[in-house]
């Protein structure tokens, strides 16, 4: 599922645009701090981000340049209620991919973000994730193990991806419910343990192992 970053600090602009975006069928996260936006967006699994200009910590500029200087490609938009043209120009060079000014339609930014998408798939090559016998392609939307293509619900699809982008690293349930779920609490289920049994039996018991008291990791 697509996942896309909503940065803001005013919440009734993320709620207005997370509304969008879920009717669309998209999955969101949220940050409403410059350092918390950029630290998610390093995590690698974020599809497009919505950044607002003007943020604690580090403004909306600063956090691009960071994510461009450490060799992100991930589609920016960014927001901001400044009107200049200067700032317009900035946002641009510092590696944004669009820039909407404040107020907007959300069905505007809602059009620019499909549209930023869609150059994205276009652009880049189908992303193959291997690891021992199983293949994940991302862009496809295909499994296999040894050669042997396997069938996977989209949650289980988006479980084994977290786990095949972070080899070797514990997975705590809680991560693995805001990910995967999008939730950012534990609802007193056993959902994500469900899930990972269904996975073990699709693609291998031994590639997951249960750590614990902390959570899950691929081996």
């Amino acid at each position: 599922m697509t996942r896309i970053l909503v940065v803001d600090d005013e919440p009734h602009i993320v709620s207005l645009v997370t509304r969008g975006l879920h009717v669309e069928g998209y999955e969101t996260v949220t940050a409403d701090d410059g350092q918390a936006a950029l630290d998610r967006a390093l995590e690698g699994d974020i599809d497009l981000i919505v950044l607002d200009v003007g943020l604690p910590s580090m403004d909306g500029f600063e956090v691009l340049r960071h994510l461009r200087a450490r060799g992100s490609g991930i589609p920016v938009i960014m927001l901001t209620a400044r009107s200049s043209t200067r700032d317009a120009i900035e946002g641009l060079d510092a590696g944004a991919s669009d820039y909407v000014p404040k107020p907007f339609a959300v069905a505007e930014l809602l059009a620019r973000v499909r549209s930023r998408l869609r150059e994205r798939t276009s652009s880049t090559a189908p992303v193959i994730l291997t690891r021992g016998n199983v293949t994940l392609d991302i862009l496809g939307r295909h499994a296999s193990v040894g050669g042997r293509d396997v069938d996977l619900s989209a949650r289980e699809f988006a479980l084994a991806e977290q786990f095949l982008r972070h080899p070797g690293e514990v997975l705590t349930r809680e991560v693995l419910l805001s990910r995967v779920w999008g939730l950012d609490f534990d609802p007193g289920s056993n959902v994500v343990d469900v899930y990972v049994r269904y996975l073990r039996s699709k693609l291998g018991a031994d590639n997951i192992v249960t750590v614990r008291g902390e959570g899950y990791r691929w081996d």
